[in-house]
């Protein structure tokens, strides 16, 4: 079983950049399909960006796509979400979450998919 915790939210202006971090701690690391959601006020939870194939594939929301970059260092156990470009729409939790994949790992962009869930970290974007 992995624990999963966030970091790095906080409050940016628009057009602005932060890095959020995902660190993970038990099971190997690599061997858990990963990915990014978000949940504005008053909304669902949506997916925002995952990868694949132990990490040689990425996958984003079309409302990232081009601003954001997911990327994994498995020696750290830890994923990231670099956003840049921030828009006040960005404004949101951030949850990364984890799926325990041993074999070949498909991109999961479903909430359902996902097995374990960081508390969250919040990002505003100030206009």
């Amino acid at each position: 079983q992995v624990q999963l915790a966030e970091s790095g939210g906080g409050l940016v202006q628009a057009g602005g950049s932060l890095r959020l971090s995902c660190a993970a701690n038990g099971g190997t690391f690599s061997t858990y399909a990963m990915g990014w959601f978000r949940q504005a006020p008053g909304k669902e939870r949506d997916f925002v960006a995952a990868f694949g194939g132990r990490g040689r594939y990425t996958y984003y929301s079309d409302s990232v796509k081009g601003r954001f970059t997911i990327s994994r260092d498995n020696a750290k156990n830890t994923m990231y979400l670099q956003m840049n470009s921030l828009k006040p729409e960005d404004t949101a939790v951030y949850y990364c979450a984890a799926k325990f994949v041993p074999g070949p790992q498909s991109i999961a962009t479903r909430e359902s998919e996902y097995d374990y869930w960081g508390q969250g970290t919040q990002v505003t974007v100030s206009s």
